[in-house]
């Protein structure tokens, strides 16, 4: 009796061993997701205080586009060039409405096509998070809503821009 008893202790272990780590990392895959999104979403989302206008694109390299800063709110200077990150969510001749960064002439587009690219690691995150659970945590049901909220998001945005 006490090897069966052994035997069931030690299965139970490492079964509390494994949810343990795995809820573990599926929770820091989605920390993660929030931070990297973070460092954009805050620009857009915040606006208040900040400065405020549009942006016209006239050249893209490098994923890097560069343009004339146009101010909208009070308190904001124009500015000759400004950079936005990625020619994704720019094209060359195009107006768009921006925030600039604090302290810096890097601008991040507005509106509801800049919130969700700046949620897109978040996105990444919900489906790489969905994976684990379902293969470590065994949590099927969990998994799919995490990956079709993944997946939702990257759809979205793919559509919006």
């Amino acid at each position: 009796m006490s090897a069966l008893t052994s035997r069931r202790s030690a299965a139970s272990a490492l079964r509390i061993g494994r949810l343990a780590a795995m809820g573990t990392v599926a929770v820091l895959i989605l920390i993660a997701g929030v931070w990297a999104s973070w460092g954009t979403a805050q620009h857009v989302m915040l606006t208040k205080g900040r400065e405020r206008g549009t942006m016209t694109v006239e050249a893209c390299a490098d994923d890097r586009c560069t343009g004339p800063y146009t101010p909208a709110s009070e308190g904001s200077r124009a500015r000759d060039r400004v950079t936005i990150q990625s020619t994704v969510v720019a094209k060359k001749g195009r107006t768009y409405a921006v925030v600039v960064k604090p302290g810096s002439d890097d601008v991040v587009r507005t509106g509801p096509g800049g919130v969700l690219y700046a949620w897109v690691p978040l996105g990444g995150a919900l489906l790489l998070a969905s994976v684990v659970v379902a293969g470590g945590l065994r949590l099927t049901r969990l998994a799919w809503v995490l990956g079709g909220a993944g997946l939702t998001l990257l759809t979205v945005t793919f559509v919006a821009l």
